[in-house]
């Protein structure tokens, strides 16, 4: 796959995922998926377990938007701005974090790994572009 059909992919599954399409969302990763979260919480593994989180139950109105994107091989570093409300709380999140994508041959993504804003060096790292 290109660079440039790297990121069209990824513009498609951020496209669905924010409108709620999460089906169309899963038509693009890999059966095997694995997401890997931050703060030291347990990873998402297989496209079940990720249709599940997809529901919003803690943050409502999820909302994440692509800024820029660094493609190094089957990696994509993307820096993104997310938003969201606590459900319960009506708390706002509002934050921007990098996202390392890993897609396969067919541009179906295998693994995606979050990374908070201050760790920009070890998202960097993760994708393959740290120098």
């Amino acid at each position: 796959m290109t660079d440039e059909e790297m990121i069209a992919a990824l513009r498609r599954l951020h496209e669905a995922f924010n409108r709620g399409d999460f089906e169309a969302a899963l038509q693009l990763v890999h059966p095997d998926i694995e997401f890997v979260r931050t703060g030291g919480q347990s990873s998402v593994k297989g496209v079940a377990a990720l249709r599940e989180w997809m529901e919003p139950d803690a943050i409502e109105e999820q909302h994440f938007e692509p800024l820029d994107f660094r493609v190094k091989g089957d990696k994509v570093l993307v820096r993104e701005h997310v938003t969201g409300r606590g459900a319960g709380s009506g708390i706002e999140v509002d934050v921007v974090g990098w996202f390392v994508w890993t897609l396969d041959d067919h541009g179906l993504v295998k693994e995606t790994q979050v990374f908070l804003p201050h760790e920009e060096a070890e998202a960097l790292e993760a994708a393959g572009l740290s120098e």
